[in-house]
């Protein structure tokens, strides 16, 4: 058996039935050994967007996603979608074409140090030089994404070894991976700072996405307030009650309050980075505590507050504080109430200026996506706006780009995620910068039939810098404005989806509804207010001020 089939089938045997990618020389063996397998090949537009789509796949699917590139320049255009990637702890294969194995450091044509290359931005990195080694790396590689913190792997394939002949019997052979370790030593201590909490909040984060169970068990007993990183969206439903939404840089103030008055966060997945714990929302009392539950334990301490560490997977470790807990768990007087008056003062409203503002093109999508519509996001003030005010009710049916901020990330996501899922209706939320980074990747949609709805909210601008220099350069703009001659729903139809431009944001919903009935690609625009600001705006920096906007905690921008 050749090295490329060997290749194919061992994907197939764990369930890999997609492969994103765009062939080269190096990678040609195993395009044509693609013709006879069942795994499907979904043809990119450019290589970045094949890392994203695979990304997109894996977070909807909750199993690896597979990209593939061939050597050089095929590998490189690959970094920024493996990084991100890496950056949300997404599980995905990365395989790279290579030059012959005896023309490595020849400076062969497209010959790229892969192997270092990508060792940064992933859990592991191979080079198959043997091709007898190919199942050792696979098998590894398939276990290690998906263990632990999830992540990419790597796999660099020179061309000669996928071209030779291996043993057809060892591609069933599997190698174990050590598990990573697990301390749940401090549930004891857990349980007395929580029994000895008059203020607790819990936060959840990305790593607690597949412990949504756990984590609403928890909170219905406790009776706590809970809030979620951008990451953690959908874990908790939006629709609870005791959700105070999200807390960190565009969060809710319902969130900051929350926190800031709170004695103990109890931290499930989350990993306090400088997006969702700054100066301005941390707890202010002297005996804050945390309670810091991952499954990586190079995030704890990051806080600077006293901990109790649990290292381990969130369910379990959610499961076995819940059993130390038992029933008899005190009410927390008056906090619940207390919490729930944040969440009913925190009512941003947007002025009616006859313009179209984001938070009424949200308040329109709301009516149309339901738990069965998986929604992504670029990344701007598009991704906050969606963050901020859309309804999601379940894990997995919001997928963006968190540590890494990729611009661009909306588009291929969404096409992946409907790869993983055709029976479900995928609908992109995209700016005009963020969408002209990868807009060829409407051709991928339309000719490979993976329908998406892309709502683009077009302001003529790159809309957060912007709001940065408009609150903190006293308006000095430099290179933000990217003008009003793109035709899009021109370029839409030119890749042969369907495009329309909508003009109030009523129209919007209904607009939303014809694309995902006619089960074609369709780019609905929408010209929003270019002055339309994401608020609050709470900058890592203690010397920054805080922008709160348009809310009942203040009656006038501030």
């Amino acid at each position: 058996m050749k090295g490329t089939k060997a290749l194919l089938d061992m994907l197939e045997k764990r369930g890999v039935d997609t492969i994103f990618g765009y062939p080269g020389g190096s990678v040609i063996p195993i395009y044509d050994e693609l013709l006879d397998s069942p795994i499907r090949h979904v043809l990119v537009r450019h290589e970045q967007c094949a890392a994203h789509m695979a990304d997109g796949y894996a977070r909807a699917k909750n199993m690896p996603g597979v990209c593939l590139a061939t050597s050089g320049p095929g590998t490189t255009n690959l970094v920024t979608g493996i990084a991100t990637a890496y950056a949300d702890s997404v599980p995905m294969i990365a395989l790279t074409g290579q030059v012959a194995a005896g023309s490595l450091g020849l400076g062969a044509f497209q010959e790229v140090d892969a192997y270092s290359l990508l060792m940064p931005i992933t859990k592991h990195s191979y080079r198959v030089l043997d091709v007898d080694r190919l199942p050792h790396a696979v098998s590894e590689a398939w276990d290690i994404c998906r263990m632990g913190r999830k992540g990419p792997v790597h796999i660099d394939l020179p061309v000669d070894q996928m071209s030779s002949d291996i043993d057809e019997s060892t591609i069933d052979a599997v190698y174990g991976v050590k598990p990573l370790c697990e301390d749940l030593s401090g549930i004891n201590e857990a349980v007395k700072w929580i029994r000895e909490s008059s203020r607790p909040v819990i936060l959840v984060g990305g790593g607690a996405m597949d412990a949504s169970e756990e984590v609403m068990k928890l909170a219905r007993l406790l009776g706590a307030p809970v809030e979620t990183t951008l990451m953690g969206v959908g874990a908790v439903p939006s629709s609870y009650e005791m959700n105070m939404g999200p807390l960190g840089l565009h969060g809710r103030m319902s969130a900051l309050a929350a926190t800031t008055n709170a004695d103990l966060v109890i931290s499930i997945g989350s990993r306090f980075s400088d997006r969702t714990y700054s100066a301005h929302d941390r707890m202010s009392g002297q005996k804050a505590r945390v309670i810091h539950i991952d499954v990586d334990p190079t995030e704890f301490g990051k806080h600077g507050h006293p901990s109790v560490n649990l290292q381990g997977d969130a369910a379990k470790a959610v499961s076995r504080l819940i059993c130390a807990l038992g029933s008899d768990v005190p009410r927390i007087s008056g906090w619940r109430e207390e919490a729930l008056a944040f969440k009913k003062r925190c009512c941003c409203r947007a002025e009616d200026d006859g313009k179209i503002s984001p938070r009424s093109v949200m308040a329109e999508l709301n009516r149309v996506i339901d738990k069965d519509t998986i929604v992504t996001t670029d990344v701007g003030q598009n991704q906050m706006w969606a963050m901020h005010y859309l309804k999601i009710e379940r894990p997995r049916q919001f997928i963006t780009s968190g540590t890494f901020g990729t611009m661009g990330f909306g588009l291929p996501s969404a096409i992946g995620a409907k790869a993983a899922l055709p029976e479900k209706d995928v609908l992109t939320i995209t700016g005009d910068g963020g969408l002209q980074m990868v807009i060829q990747e409407l051709s991928t949609s339309v000719e490979e039939d993976i329908p998406v709805t892309v709502v683009l909210l077009n302001n003529g601008k790159l809309g957060m810098v912007r709001q940065m220099q408009k609150h903190y350069r006293g308006e000095r703009y430099s290179g933000v404005d990217l003008g009003d001659k793109a035709d899009f729903v021109a370029i839409a139809k030119g890749f042969g989806a369907d495009g329309v431009r909508i003009d109030k944001a009523e129209e919007l919903a209904d607009a939303v509804k014809a694309a995902k009935d006619s089960d074609r690609t369709t780019l609905i625009e929408v010209k929003i207010d270019p002055e339309a600001d994401i608020l609050p705006m709470l900058p890592a920096d203690p010397r920054v001020p805080i922008v709160k906007g348009y809310c009942a905690f203040r009656r006038k921008l501030v």
